[in-house]
């Protein structure tokens, strides 16, 4: 039943916004009782800092899973960069969106998402670093990892407003270019 109001949070918040996610919503969403889901989540805040809780995990596993099925060779840049930038502009991002743009003006959810975010970020960072094989010890490697998620976080943003898978394709495959270019340089 927790699952089921987690899960239903988050469609809800992809859906809806924040604003537009209410507790009654969930309840009917997750197909349980408003009582059951009072029960394991007295305020919306509550059900909120828990669905932040799951979606940082299922945030993780999905890039996980994504990563074990990357090829390795030539186009395994090209593959990594187009991976984090299809999470990016999937529906778990756009649910983690929405959650940082409203802990902006909400203190106690601020307090809740933040820490969440710091880690999956510094998780995100290490997993890119090692799918690439970058060398941070090199100068320049760690700004250059760090720019490509900020790339694909901004590309992410951007496909809330519209389908543009075509044109962030485009910008990934050059940037995946100037990776490769980049990197090797690195590693001489």
């Amino acid at each position: 039943m927790r699952a089921r109001l987690l899960e239903a949070t988050v469609e809800l918040l992809v859906e809806k916004g924040f604003s537009g996610t209410t507790t009654t919503l969930v309840s009917e969403r997750a197909g349980v009782s408003r009582g059951a889901q009072l029960h394991h989540f007295p305020t919306k805040n509550d059900l909120v800092v828990a669905a932040v809780a799951h979606l940082t995990e299922r945030r993780g596993e999905e890039l996980a899973e994504r990563a074990a099925e990357l090829p390795t060779g030539s186009q395994r840049t090209r593959a990594v960069i187009q991976m984090l930038g299809d999470h990016f502009a999937g529906p778990v991002f756009t649910a983690a969106l929405e959650l940082w743009v409203a802990a902006r003006t909400d203190a106690a959810l601020l307090e809740a998402v933040a820490p969440l975010e710091r880690v999956l970020g510094r998780e995100t960072h290490v997993m890119t670093v090692e799918l690439l094989g970058a060398d941070e010890s090199q100068p320049g490697v760690r700004e250059l990892i760090q720019a490509t998620l900020d790339l694909v976080r901004g590309l992410g943003l951007a496909s809330t407003l519209g389908d543009d898978t075509r044109r962030r394709r485009k910008i990934l495959d050059q940037w995946a270019l100037t990776l490769d270019v980049a990197l090797d340089k690195e590693k001489q």
